[in-house]
């Protein structure tokens, strides 16, 4: 066959950025307008409100910067923390890698723990370390909820646990780029200080808004923070946002499109939402089984419902699956990173996603290994998650 263009569309299964539901595009499609308008605020107020209901707290301050989730981290270390202050970040994948980059460029005194790729956050460690520091000069400890790179999330509430044990003042930042919104999150019962994410997972939007919680403890660390800010400033946004502005000119159609995305994930309902997301990862999973396969996820505690990282045997280069399934199958399939670069490729399955849609990502991905020369049976993977989906579909009927 020829190299021309394959008809239909293209099939996006990376972990973020995920599938835009058509009614959320709808919803972004609008005409400029005045953003210190009287009537903004109707717009702006009920997306705090209902983002405390998303990361479940009572007292927190929710904020939305135009940004990344990478610029929500620099938000959340520049507002709390002074040059050289200690924080403990444990190493496990390349996105608890890059929290620990930033936190050095920006010049913190990062406690660097160094765990295998295919584990979390590792809460004994940081409570030995957390006891020994006896003058408290750690001053957080930066959390990964789920680490894309390899597919595994923590548990945060242990990480809470073995701050108290420790009976330590440090504060509990979190990641939750690729988690809020398709994992359950406890803000105030896992007493994190600060949790990030970002808009383009499980908001189901594009890439460009930071979308943060934090604590009042964290808030109150602020008035002596000595780090420079200037565009992530809580206390502008702060100030703006109680009558519902921004103190710069906010990212408009992304606001419409959050506040459609809200509207999505409340309609199904936050418990079906996580749910949902739990009972695709299963057949996901019980596809690379029936492969002969294993996650990167090194125990079945470590597995993340929202992104599966797949080792291919040795001897085969993963980037192929990958290249393959695109060209070939127009297919997205999630890449490996740093140390699993090559050894890994990963399927998103979070945000706008039903059985159906992760059927043919399965079915692309084993057509793409088996082109490659992978040994795997043809169909094993889908029968397998069809097994899972069909014991308990998502929609009785």
């Amino acid at each position: 066959m020829s190299n021309s263009r394959i008809p239909g569309r293209n099939f996006l299964f990376v972990p973020g950025p995920t599938n835009i539901p058509d009614r959320i595009l709808r919803a972004m499609h609008v005409v400029s307008e005045d953003h210190r308008s009287p009537k903004f605020p109707e717009l702006t107020l009920p997306l705090f409100t209902q983002l405390k209901k998303v990361f479940k707290t009572e007292s927190g301050q929710a904020f939305i910067f135009p940004a990344s989730g990478t610029g929500g981290w620099e938000a959340a270390i520049t507002n709390t923390l002074s040059p050289g202050d200690k924080v403990i970040a444990q190493r496990f994948g390349q996105f608890t890698h890059l929290w620990i980059d930033l936190a050095k460029r920006i010049g913190l005194d990062v406690i660097e723990q160094d765990e295998e790729w295919g584990v979390g956050n590792n809460a004994e460690r940081i409570e030995e370390t957390l006891k020994a520091d006896k003058n408290h000069e750690i001053k957080a400890v930066f959390a990964t909820h789920n680490e894309t790179a390899t597919g595994v999330t923590s548990d945060i509430g242990a990480v809470r646990k073995a701050i108290d044990n420790a009976k330590h003042p440090a504060m509990l930042f979190v990641d939750g780029v690729s988690s809020v919104g398709s994992l359950d999150f406890k803000q105030d019962e896992w007493g994190v200080d600060v949790a990030v994410s970002g808009s383009q997972k499980g908001f189901m939007l594009p890439a460009g808004l930071a979308i943060m919680s934090v604590s009042q403890k964290a808030l109150q660390a602020g008035e002596t923070a000595k780090l420079h800010r200037a565009y992530f400033d809580f206390q502008d946004h702060i100030k703006a946002n109680a009558t519902g502005y921004f103190p710069y000119t906010p990212a408009l159609p992304l606001l419409y499109g959050l506040r459609e995305s809200l509207n999505v994930l409340f309609e199904e309902g936050l418990d079906q939402v996580y749910a949902r997301h739990h009972h695709l990862a299963e057949g996901v999973r019980a596809a690379v089984a029936a492969w002969g396969l294993k996650p990167c996820a090194k125990e079945a505690k470590w597995n993340s419902d929202t992104v599966t990282a797949i080792v291919v045997p040795e001897g085969f280069d993963a980037a192929k699956v990958i290249e393959i399934a695109y060209k070939r199958y127009n297919l997205a399939l999630g890449a490996g990173l740093n140390k699993v670069a090559g050894k890994v490729f990963r399927i998103g399955h979070l945000g706008d996603l039903n059985e159906l849609m992760l059927l043919g990502a399965i079915a692309g991905a084993e057509m793409a290994m088996l082109d490659v020369g992978i040994p795997v049976t043809a169909g094993s993977g889908v029968a397998a998650a069809q097994a899972v989906y069909r014991a308990n579909p998502l929609l009785q009927v």
